[in-house]
């Protein structure tokens, strides 16, 4: 292992354990909610996917900080890094602030659209009503992780994260089954876990920001410029929701035990996703420092090492998601129907692992370049290729397995685009 390697996994290895840990707060839900019942599980698959949309569409705070953020210290401007990052801050509370009115305010309309039957979306409402509290802290906490990451700090996000979750498990269990408050005592749980972490962070940014004598205030222009920069990575960020959207809604018209084997295929997936974009972090992090000082051979460098770390990472998730599939589904249901039907889904992800992994690495290296309007560009190019998949599936009665190939279809259409872009020269550019 060489000196690049190890400064990949010095990025990589605390980032793989934070974000591993942040999915395992749906995942303590979608467990503590599934032996309450299908209905209640099922709820919770339309309310989850309302919440992530809204926090994935936002992703950009992370990403796009951590290569602002990143650039700057590599041009050596720590008070404008400091800035940058604390605009982010602001700009995550005046989003989640919106986006919690929404959420709350719109349950009911939002939950409806899925077409479910009413015991279910009477429990994604309830889910729903409770947890959009929680969203602005959410934001927050995104934000204030990538200017965490941005400086190298990977190691408060992931302690932060860890606590959270231990919160998170615990008010859960207790308000669930202590309480027996059902699918609102899981949401209630959720949602002051979030808070805490919120807070904890968006502290550990002020105070860094101070001791760079950077302006903690809301600075409407640098608002305003993370807010412009984030639109592309909006767009991007918006394809890749419309994918699992249109995946939920094909999976809601196939009856509840197939929507709630789909909500825990999300949740699986989305696990790995948050593993496998480890070295993806390192990509953002390296890449926006190494651009930064105006090293374009060693961001090339890096970049080819990280896709080969992407591969492996990838296989090593299929094989083990491979070997487990026959007993993980009792973890979450024991709805025989459910857990059926989950097992073909799991194969078909597993198989499709090695190709996110390159998926994901290329992502966030062009992320970290600041290259969002070409991943915008790319991301409306494979959600046009994939949308007809999903809807013929819906007309043909494919079934929840052809629902899952038509979303491999989609991850080798993302790993197409982001390899041709990789092979120029075109996203490198360079200075703070």
């Amino acid at each position: 292992m060489d000196a690049r390697d190890r400064e990949i996994f010095r990025i990589s290895v605390p980032a793989f354990a934070a974000l591993v840990s942040e999915p395992l707060m749906l995942a303590a839900d979608t467990a503590i909610i599934g032996h309450l019942g299908t209905d209640p599980l099922a709820g919770l698959a339309l309310a989850s996917t309302v919440l992530q949309t809204f926090v994935g569409l936002c992703v950009f705070l992370a990403y796009g900080t951590t290569a602002s953020v990143g650039r700057h210290i590599g041009a050596g401007d720590l008070r404008g890094a400091m800035t940058t990052g604390m605009s982010g801050v602001w700009l995550a509370v005046i989003i989640g602030a919106l986006a919690a009115v929404v959420a709350g305010a719109g349950a009911s309309l939002l939950i409806g659209a899925f077409g479910a039957d009413d015991a279910v979306t009477d429990q994604g409402v309830t889910y729903l009503v409770w947890a959009a509290p929680g969203i602005p802290a959410m934001l927050v906490v995104l934000a204030a992780t990538g200017v965490l990451r941005g400086m190298q700090d990977l190691k408060t996000p992931l302690y932060t994260v860890v606590v959270a979750n231990i919160v998170n498990v615990l008010l859960n269990l207790a308000l669930v089954y202590g309480l027996d408050m059902g699918i609102r005592g899981a949401a209630i749980g959720t949602t002051v876990a979030q808070l805490g972490s919120g807070v904890f962070l968006a502290y550990v940014v002020v105070r860094a920001v101070r001791a760079q004598h950077a302006p903690v205030r809301p600075q409407r222009s640098g608002i305003h410029e993370a807010a412009r920069a984030g639109v592309a990575l909006v767009v991007r960020t918006l394809t890749l929701r419309a994918a699992l959207l249109i995946a939920t809604a094909v999976a809601a018209t196939m009856g509840s035990a197939a929507l709630a084997a789909h909500q825990i295929a999300v949740t699986i997936v989305t696990i790995l996703a948050f593993a496998l974009d480890a070295i993806a972090i390192a990509g953002q992090t390296l890449t926006g420092r190494s651009l930064g000082a105006g090293d374009i051979a060693g961001t090339r460098s890096t970049t080819r090492r990280m896709i080969g770390w992407g591969v492996v990472s990838g296989i090593v998730a299929a094989v083990l998601l491979l070997a487990s599939a026959p007993w993980l589904p009792d973890l979450f249901t024991s709805d025989e129907d459910v857990r059926h039907l989950l097992i073909g889904a799991l194969v078909v992800i597993a198989l499709t692992q090695p190709i996110s992994g390159v998926v994901f690495v290329l992502d966030g290296v062009l992320i970290g370049a600041g290259d969002g309007a070409y991943l915008a560009w790319a991301g409306v190019v494979t959600l046009v290729a994939y949308a007809p998949l999903a809807v013929a599936v819906w007309l043909l009665g494919g079934g929840l397995v052809w629902l899952w190939i038509a979303y491999a279809a989609f991850m080798v259409a993302r790993m197409v685009t982001l390899v041709l872009r990789e092979r120029t020269d075109r996203w490198m550019v360079v200075g703070a």
